[in-house]
């Protein structure tokens, strides 16, 4: 078996897993933000969230996370499965993409790079509190970026060898549609607590922008949701959000910026010569310790992996970055796949090791809560990140809704006005209830990322690819080991994580 070159770089030892099973398969021609064309008013946003839809569908589709999902526009697709070489079965032609490689790997980027990378350094703090700490903290950042890229490569692959369209149907059409469930339960899941990290974001965003204590913060908070993100969510087309999509991108470039531009300046430095250190609160100042590279062998080293499982989830749009791809042939789209989170790995690394570098073992949960509220450079910061998130909520809120709606079997046909806006009130209020009782996001990102993370970036993708190569008699056991591996280290990994982020809390 010819083994096809792998790249040099870290940028594509995601993808080079992938590539190394069987390049006689290979022979194909054919984010947070996408677009996509509604099927139905309701329906119609633009948004990078997955489908819980039915797996019989006759044209490619663009999926909302959660269960909506709405058709795109109808692609004249081949009469016959393109043929492969090797004795191999033939991969199923699912579509004709026509984005770039390069919007493709700006888009996914855009995705895995969110708002999460700012509760990090938190992940580190929990380990380690010297500097020396951010040695392995770099390199579990780097192989757990690794493994998610190989993840979301092998989605790929399933819905190549299939013709799956959505997450939920590369499920159907490997594993089978009477569990299909299972994998529309989880992404519906993960969009709430998605969800929810975001509303506690907005209220610690907004208390600070508005130089409210502590003790105000639920008021912000209801405020927020009842003036600004309930009207937002009862938008029937969310289309015009979209061009927002982009401050998001230009949020978090600033901010990594001011971060930096903070560190070097030493304005939160102890000892007296930080000018801004006195005006942040005793227990947000930057404390440095002895735990240094060793402390990674401690067990809540696990909260951080764990914390990073849902920084790098994007898997439930993995099927739609590769029906989009021009040409999309294995390899080029693994060469997005390998370049997107090669990216990811050095930018989360860098902000990562900013913000630990800065605060140390007081790293909040959301480091933007550590720089002092008179901080201009990081009140920008501030603005950009509430911006970003209140423009983007709408999006993951009705994915969230819709696949409610779609797993409790409600019908198109009764998804009604008053349906929606009640449904909507109800989320909203379980939301924001959750939002006021918990403080610390780095705790609903770790959990998250311990339960339903390591699910759908590990198991469900092993799961689903052993499935169809042994359907289909392929020659691919090196691939299903190493996924079968990653599964079986993401359960022990999530098992024990999320009993450290409960005992944390």
């Amino acid at each position: 078996m010819k083994v096809e070159s792998l790249w040099t770089s870290l940028t594509a030892v995601a993808s080079s897993l992938v590539l190394v099973q069987s390049r006689s398969s290979l022979q194909l021609p054919l984010p947070l933000t996408g677009t996509c064309t509604p099927r139905s008013p309701r329906h119609s946003v633009t948004s990078s969230h997955t489908d819980t839809g039915s797996p019989d569908v006759a044209h490619p589709i663009v999926t909302l996370r959660g269960g909506a999902k709405a058709k795109a526009p109808t692609k004249t697709l081949p009469k016959s499965p393109r043929k492969v070489h090797g004795g191999n079965a033939p991969v199923v032609a699912v579509g004709s993409g026509t984005a770039t490689v390069a919007s493709e790997i700006f888009n996914l980027v855009k995705a895995i790079v969110g708002v999460g990378v700012l509760s990090l350094p938190a992940g580190i703090a929990a380990f380690g509190d010297a500097p020396s700490a951010l040695v392995p903290a770099l390199a579990l950042i780097a192989i757990i970026g690794v493994l998610s890229g190989y993840g979301f490569a092998i989605i790929g692959r399933v819905c190549a060898y299939t013709g799956a369209t959505s997450y939920r149907d590369a499920w159907s059409r490997s594993v089978g549609e009477g569990t299909s469930w299972i994998p529309a339960w989880s992404t519906t899941l993960k969009t709430f607590l998605a969800c929810l990290a975001f509303s506690m974001v907005l209220a610690d965003t907004f208390s600070s922008l508005l130089g409210q204590s502590a003790d105000q913060r639920t008021q912000v908070l209801l405020a927020v949701t009842a003036i600004i993100l309930l009207p937002l969510c009862w938008m029937k087309n969310l289309a015009s959000l979209a061009p927002f999509s982009l401050l998001g991108v230009m949020g978090m470039a600033y901010t990594a910026f001011a971060m930096t531009v903070r560190y070097l300046d030493g304005s939160y430095s102890t000892g007296g010569t930080g000018v801004l250190v006195e005006s942040v609160a005793a227990a947000l100042r930057p404390k440095f310790g002895n735990a240094g590279w060793e402390s990674v062998a401690s067990p809540s080293s696990l909260i951080l992996v764990c914390m990073l499982s849902t920084a790098y989830m994007a898997h439930f749009n993995a099927p739609k970055f590769y029906l989009e791809l021009q040409n999309n042939t294995l390899p080029r789209y693994h060469r997005v796949v390998g370049t997107s989170f090669g990216i990811s790995i050095l930018l989360m690394g860098f902000i990562t090791a900013i913000g630990f570098l800065t605060f140390g073992a007081n790293a909040s949960g959301l480091v933007l809560n550590n720089y002092a509220s008179k901080d201009s450079w990081m009140s920008m910061s501030r603005v950009a990140v509430a911006v970003s998130l209140v423009f983007s909520y709408p999006l993951a809120f009705q994915g969230c809704r819709d696949g409610v709606l779609d797993l409790l079997n409600v019908s198109s046909e009764s998804r009604k006005n008053s349906l929606l806006n009640f449904t909507t009130i109800l989320l909203l209020a379980v939301l924001t209830t959750l939002a006021a009782a918990l403080r610390d996001v780095s705790f609903v990102l770790a959990f998250g990322g311990a339960t339903l993370g390591n699910l759908l970036t590990y198991v469900y993708p092993a799961i689903m690819y052993k499935a169809v190569v042994d359907k289909q008699g392929r020659k691919e056991r090196l691939g299903v080991t190493i996924s079968s591996l990653s599964a079986v280290l993401g359960l022990v990994m999530g098992a024990v994580g999320a009993k450290l982020a409960l005992d944390k809390l």
